[in-house]
């Protein structure tokens, strides 16, 4: 018995020294919003995402409060977690919603290796198209300028990659940016991070590389404390020898000495929410499939309402919270 908890013993040790030599960024995330009622007495329903821990991040939603009460549920598709609202009749001039999550959040490393080969039916999934996303057309066409014989996968979407990144420029100014619509983003060459990732996403299942579409937000590098402005995305490819490879080509337009370091890389400095495009809720909203998800949905008597104003905000933690956190 004795043996048996020193091994215990000893293997957490292990765990914990291997995590102290990850980077991580262990921080506290507030995310609130407020949707204004200007035509009261109709049917209101809410959805917003929930972050939920995975391979690179640990998160606890510390405390949760709304004007409604909250309901979780699971997005079908993609397993996404969401947050549900609903009154029949809104009579208030305001609701108020408030989510405080503890976040760690890890470097994510490209594998050398494939240790648990991805499912096939969710390698099928990330190959097929979305509404704004085509996998044949101009971008299959770009894709196969880019290749060339004998490539790996692996190869070709360096190339894809590096396509983007060269010809795309980061410029949210005008309209048409920031919806993910590869055909505006090849013609416009200009856009943010969901115009750039859908172009690269595009053409690499055009070429039978499966790819997805990951939904967070950026906490500000260099600073401990603040407001989270906007949301950012980033993109996975997956190889059967390396299994899911993380690129960030919007992140290394922006700090164009990390290039080679965010192809095989995700830094520590954002919090993933959702994955993937053309989201149905639940239960289902009245309109159309959502490009994406990362602030609230709300619709107000079955149409989409926009209304909402949304603020996060962030605080690090410091070394002597974090060795509170790990004693407990």
């Amino acid at each position: 018995m004795l043996r048996r908890t020193s091994l215990v013993v000893l293997s957490l040790l292990f765990s914990l020294c291997a995590f102290a030599q990850t980077k991580h960024r262990h921080f506290e995330l507030n995310y609130s919003f407020t949707v204004r009622i200007t035509d009261p007495g109709k049917p209101l329903d809410i959805w917003f995402p929930m972050a939920q821990s995975n391979e690179y991040q640990q998160v606890k939603v510390l405390s949760k409060s709304g004007d409604l009460a909250l309901k979780e549920t699971t997005e079908p598709e993609y397993g996404n977690k969401i947050f549900y609202a609903h009154t029949g009749k809104a009579d208030q001039p305001e609701y108020h919603f408030t989510v405080k999550y503890d976040v760690v959040r890890m470097e994510h490393l490209a594998s050398v290796s494939v240790t648990k080969p991805a499912p096939e039916k969710e390698l099928r999934r990330f190959l097929q198209a979305d509404n704004l996303v085509p996998i044949t057309g101009k971008p299959a066409e770009l894709a196969m300028e880019q290749v060339q014989p004998g490539m790996s996968d692996l190869d070709k979407a360096h190339a894809f990659y590096n396509y983007v990144f060269s010809t795309m420029k980061y410029d949210k100014t005008g309209t048409g940016w920031g919806k993910g619509d590869t055909l505006w983003a090849c013609d416009s060459r200009r856009g943010n991070c969901t115009d750039f990732h859908s172009v690269f996403i595009s053409m690499a299942r055009s070429q039978k590389i499966p790819a997805r579409f990951e939904m967070g937000l950026t906490v500000p590098e260099g600073q401990t404390s603040g407001q989270v402005t906007g949301y950012h995305c980033w993109a996975e490819f997956y190889t059967h020898e390396r299994g899911w490879f993380p690129v960030d080509i919007s992140e290394a337009w922006k700090h164009q000495e990390k290039k080679n370091y965010f192809f095989g890389a995700h830094d520590v400095n954002r919090v993933q929410f959702s994955v993937g495009r053309d989201l149905d809720m639940v239960p289902k909203q009245h309109g159309g499939k959502l490009n994406y998800l990362i602030f609230p949905y709300v619709e107000l008597d079955g149409q989409m309402y926009p209304n909402v104003a949304t603020a996060v905000s962030f605080s690090d933690f410091s070394a002597s919270q974090e060795n509170k956190r790990a004693s407990r």
